[in-house]
């Protein structure tokens, strides 16, 4: 928790007690988040439901799942859509895994943090227009169960496909009443899984690892731990791509060096 100038108020001891059995209840450590961001998003969602305390809005969660789940669905903050930052995913298609699969075309790619599930679509659309999703392993993780449920479904409203490529949207999506489902060929090649970051081991020997969007959240020391567990998850030559405001300045440190902007090469 980042310090406080001055004596701990009584709105700060309500908070502490909020984060500690946080923990012990979902082994989310929220002293690995940005604290004013946090607390700011958080303090929005109790007063919302109507909770003068953090210590309150704590017990009414332990007998309401439903609080639960929306504290989780407003920590993780699950906003997405395919093909974001479209000049990036070109990057990846053109350059990116072109490089990688020089040394092998059986790929082991983990979308990290991956919210409602478009970014490890959008990376199987791209691996199977290159042939190679057959014999790929995708895994796709995140810490919200809610999130997780509506990748797995795989039914989006139009604007989330706002950035498809007219050709990826007409081969990989069907129309349906409430919007557009995933075609199967891409669904049954992705492993969802809940994972948390800040706490769980990873897999290793990655050969692309993509986590965007996700560690502005965190505070820099546990952005600092997560990009060495990233490094030591990844095969020597594979990649990890950030977001767009997650540019790593110093990638040596981690024992990675800079392919392309925003993607970084383990050494």
């Amino acid at each position: 928790m980042q310090e406080h100038k001055g004596a701990v108020t009584t709105d700060d001891q309500d908070y502490f007690y909020f984060v500690t059995e946080i923990k012990k209840r979902t082994g989310i450590d929220l002293t690995q988040y940005k604290e004013a961001q946090m607390r700011r998003r958080l303090t929005t969602l109790r007063l919302k439901n109507g909770y003068s305390t953090f210590r309150a809005f704590y017990e009414a969660m332990k007998s309401n799942e439903g609080l639960l789940d929306e504290f989780l669905d407003r920590m993780t903050i699950n906003v997405s859509e395919f093909w974001r930052n479209p000049n990036r995913w070109e990057t990846l298609r053109d350059r990116v895994l072109p490089a990688i699969t020089e040394r092998n075309s059986r790929l082991k790619c983990w979308s990290a943090a991956c919210s409602t599930g478009e970014e490890p679509y959008t990376l199987a659309m791209i691996l199977d227009d290159a042939g190679l999703l057959g014999s790929s392993q995708v895994m796709a993780t995140d810490i919200d169960d809610n999130a997780l449920a509506r990748a797995k479904e795989a039914c989006y409203i139009e604007r989330a496909l706002k950035d498809v490529p007219a050709s990826f949207k007409q081969r990989y999506f069907s129309r349906t009443e409430d919007g557009y489902r995933v075609s199967s060929a891409l669904t049954r090649n992705i492993q969802f899984q809940k994972q948390n970051l800040l706490e769980d081991a990873f897999t290793g020997q990655q050969d692309l690892i993509i986590c965007r969007n996700v560690m502005i959240y965190f505070t820099e020391e546990a952005k600092h731990q997560l990009y060495f567990k990233f490094s030591e998850a990844l095969k020597p030559g594979g990649v990890l791509f950030v977001g767009s405001t997650e540019q790593i300045f110093n990638p040596n440190q981690y024992g990675l060096e800079t392919m392309e902007t925003f993607f970084y090469r383990k050494m």
